[in-house]
């Protein structure tokens, strides 16, 4: 029940309520069990939530990687969840730590705790969910799909939060409530349910003695005072008038080319003609930018003399810049052999006069979708994926500047990772833009839950985002995280080929807003709750081991002088 309603709290279908009680009901469906069996607890409820939020894996045209893939990214990923139920109960105050006292503490413990320890051990619970999540961001290279706080992202008032603590502060806010919920919700069921109704010792003793009549709504007073006073001051700030700004006319192309036929070279020239078709379409109207989404332009644009000059005119004739996503490559390092070539996920920029003005390489790149981890050790991997080669990644975010206007470009799922994003805007970022490609997964959810990280890294910089998707998602974020231009004008069928015309607010001549404390600090307020985390755990884990210890150690018989 906890991991279905953790996966239904994300789109689609986006129940966001879901999320407020998913964390404590996977808390305390082990309550009264022995660590491992609450560990096994923990990791069922994450498996559970992966395999169902994720199953748009297995849309990839690839059937043995795309199993393999879902089975062994759901198995991995819900160990973090199987962390946390097994860390919050041995962190429970008045919890034993002899050798055969490690179970969580049954109901009754729970109920006859003070207050006060069970605030203590909810902020706790919500410290460690943070810290897992930290960690989930960057272990391996990092994978913060799906964190919980995301799937709030139609709650603006809420996530302006992410403004100073990013989307961590929102994590924490939801397991926080929930945890103190699910016992609000016990020790009501303590005060209404009859004595008769529990059977087992350890019930029976819960149900004697019943609290006062409104003792469970104290659980409930901090969490939604602070829930009350962070919304009202997030609907301050996304209700303030914006003065008048000038605005960017934008042109976003989706050509919705089915990954099989990116990965056919027959089906180049027909992918080629109709980004231009499409493109000429959408220029009927002025435009200043013209935007091709992730490995749009079939073979490495630099070196493909013929295609370059047809984009090169296309920009000259419209007088428009254009960013474009395109492969590239070039020798490892210029007096090396010539076949010693390292290729890029990039981006270009062309300026009204036909010329490359600037180039991105992506930093993060997707394993066995981009290259293939251990190959020279571990060749059979190339098994499970359709990747022949491998890309290189780039070494550090490269602005591009459109005249007056600066663009910070992130590629594919870059726009999932807060610290990386952060990086990547400079001083004078204007807006960012996002291109990706999303064919791999059909006409899923996947579009959706991808698309949604991108209202947090509006608000966290406060920025527009700006998405040009080959399938899915084609879009605009304003700064406090609204969603424009999602649909087309004529269909709301977000996978279709189209194109879309867009205006993007900018920051106005003059002093401007200073940058927002996210921006300015980081993840000060993730990285505090992994330092706190490892110093609520580090007493309780030395004596677990020390206990260990001192079982399997050889026993000494004792001798006579």
């Amino acid at each position: 029940m906890a991991g279905l309603a953790w996966a239904l709290a994300f789109p689609k279908p986006s129940l966001a309520g879901l999320a407020w009680v998913a964390p404590g009901i996977m808390l305390f469906a082990s309550i009264g069990s022995r660590a491992g069996v609450a560990f096994r607890l923990g990791y069922v409820a994450g498996l559970v939530h992966h395999l169902v939020s994720l199953y748009w894996l297995l849309y990839i045209p690839y059937l043995p990687g795309a199993l393999v893939g879902w089975l062994t990214l759901s198995a991995y990923l819900a160990l973090y969840p199987a962390v946390w139920v097994w860390a919050c109960w041995r962190v429970f105050p008045g919890q034993p730590t002899a050798p055969n006292k490690l179970q969580p503490p049954g109901i009754s413990q729970f109920l006859a705790s003070k207050w006060s320890y069970r605030l203590r051990w909810s902020l706790g619970g919500a410290l460690c969910w943070v810290a897992l999540e930290m960690i989930r961001a960057r272990f391996l290279t990092g994978f913060p799909w799906n964190l919980l706080g995301v799937s709030q992202y139609q709650i603006l008032p809420l996530v302006q939060l992410a403004s100073v603590t990013g989307v961590y502060g929102v994590s924490f806010l939801i397991v926080w409530s929930s945890i103190l919920l699910s016992g609000a919700a016990l020790l009501l069921l303590k005060r209404s349910a009859p004595p008769q109704a529990f059977t087992s010792p350890d019930w029976s003793r819960f149900a004697s003695g019943p609290p006062e009549r409104w003792t469970w709504l104290n659980e409930l007073i901090l969490p939604v005072l602070t829930v009350t006073i962070i919304t009202a001051w997030g609907l301050r700030q996304i209700t303030v008038a914006p003065a008048s700004t000038p605005m960017l006319r934008a042109a976003l192309v989706q050509p919705s080319i089915p990954q099989t036929l990116i990965w056919n070279p027959q089906e180049d020239a027909n992918r080629f003609e109709k980004l231009i078709r499409l493109s000429q379409q959408a220029l009927t109207s002025p435009a200043d930018l013209l935007v091709w989404p992730e490995a749009a332009v079939p073979n490495l644009l630099r070196y493909d003399t013929n295609r370059l000059a047809t984009v090169a005119k296309l920009a000259q004739t419209h007088r428009v810049w254009m960013i474009v996503g395109a492969d590239d490559a070039e020798p490892r390092s210029h007096d090396g052999p010539a076949k010693d070539t390292v290729f890029y996920n990039a981006s270009f920029l062309v300026s009204p006069t036909g010329q490359l003005e600037a180039r991105y390489c992506k930093q993060q790149l997707v394993i066995f979708g981009e290259y293939i981890p251990l190959q020279p050790w571990l060749p059979f991997l190339r098994w499970f994926t359709p990747v022949e080669g491998g890309f290189t990644p780039g070494r550090h975010p490269v602005p591009f500047h459109l005249n007056r206007i600066a663009a910070s470009i992130l590629i594919c799922f870059e726009d999932i990772f807060p610290h990386l994003v952060r990086r990547s805007v400079q001083p004078d970022t204007d807006f960012l833009l996002n291109l990706t490609n999303n064919g791999w997964f059909g006409e899923s959810a996947a579009q959706w839950q991808h698309a949604v990280n991108a209202v947090f890294r509006a608000v966290e910089n406060h920025l527009p985002l700006v998405r040009c998707a080959n399938n899915g998602l084609t879009c605009w974020v304003d700064a406090s995280g609204r969603l424009h231009d999602v649909y087309f004008q004529d269909s709301t069928d977000v996978y279709r080929a189209g194109f879309k015309r867009v205006s993007i607010p900018l920051p106005r001549p003059g002093p401007q807003l200073p940058p927002t404390f996210y921006r300015r600090h980081g993840d000060w307020f993730g990285w505090s709750c992994v330092g706190i985390t490892a110093v609520i755990q580090r007493p309780r884990i030395w004596r677990i081991t020390k206990n260990r210890r001192a079982r399997s150690a050889p026993s000494i018989p004792a001798t006579s002088g």
